[in-house]
């Protein structure tokens, strides 16, 4: 039988970024279910913060090149990779000069947000998939992690509609304590528009708060997953009212055999 292929797409990874929940997750899961016979691409983006030479970071040639056009400018999409050896996994980075040099991830040294922060979810969330296209690898689940992934759902379910590479792949939207406080750019809804997204899809952007960002990954997902104790009060409500496939939190010690049974669940499905 074929091995059942699963994409990671992470805001955050250990050890490359120190470790919290999710970036504990986005390191061990895809190792766990390797382990458990499934194949598995894993991204993020590449922060300023990430030291290329220590963790031995490589451009792909082949995969690098491509333009991104935001919001009528031209960004170069780079792409590097990284092996973790002890888990027999690489890591592949979106990165791009504009959006992911700087020292931080998502804020700045005096804890503010960045105002492009819009852009780079876009950015990275079509860097990823534009990447697996040209890696012509057809994921069965594609799981999100963290906000700034948020906008792959919409895009697999409306943009990407009609490629074949992903004409099975089943969406997972991991949900977690990972607010941001202040709105992203109020253009946002109309800058990440693409061919097959119209603003009835987008409407829920109007106010382009965390809350409503949360709602409309949940929204294109086809199963959700609880991926911190505490979640925001309406998120967590909206979660509950959907009719998605979920997946309650999990402890550290059973997370990934849950979530591997999940997969199977919803390729099963």
């Amino acid at each position: 039988m074929e091995k059942k292929k699963i994409l990671f797409i992470s805001q955050e990874i250990a050890p490359y970024l120190p470790e919290n929940r999710m970036s504990e997750i986005s390191r061990y899961l895809p190792q766990g279910v390797q382990e458990r016979g499934k194949e598995i691409r894993t991204f993020m983006p590449r922060y300023g913060s990430v030291n290329e030479r220590r963790n031995q970071l490589h451009e792909v040639i082949r995969l690098s090149g491509m333009n991104l056009v935001i919001n009528d400018t031209d960004h170069p999409l780079i792409i590097k990779v990284a092996s973790i050896q002890a888990a027999r996994m690489q890591v592949y980075f979106i990165d791009n000069e504009d959006y992911f040099h700087r020292k931080s991830t998502l804020k700045d040294k005096n804890g503010v947000e960045f105002a492009d922060n819009d852009e780079r979810a876009i950015f990275f969330a079509r860097g990823v998939l534009e990447t697996v296209i040209k890696l012509r690898w057809a994921p069965d689940i594609i799981h999100c992690h963290g906000w700034l992934s948020a906008l792959v759902p919409i895009y697999i379910k409306k943009y990407y509609v009609d490629n074949p590479l992903f004409a099975h792949s089943k969406v997972i939207y991991s949900v977690y304590h990972d607010d941001f406080a202040k709105d992203l750019n109020p253009d946002f809804k109309n800058k990440l528009r693409l061919e097959g997204i119209t603003p009835e899809d987008l409407k829920i952007l109007d106010k382009p708060d965390f809350v409503n960002l949360s709602k409309l990954a949940i929204d294109y997902s086809d199963a959700v997953i609880k991926g911190t104790k505490v979640l925001n009060k309406e998120v967590e409500k909206y979660i509950k009212s959907s009719d998605k496939l979920f997946l309650d939190y999990q402890p550290k010690e059973a997370y990934i055999d849950a979530y591997n049974d999940f997969y199977d669940k919803i390729t099963e499905a």
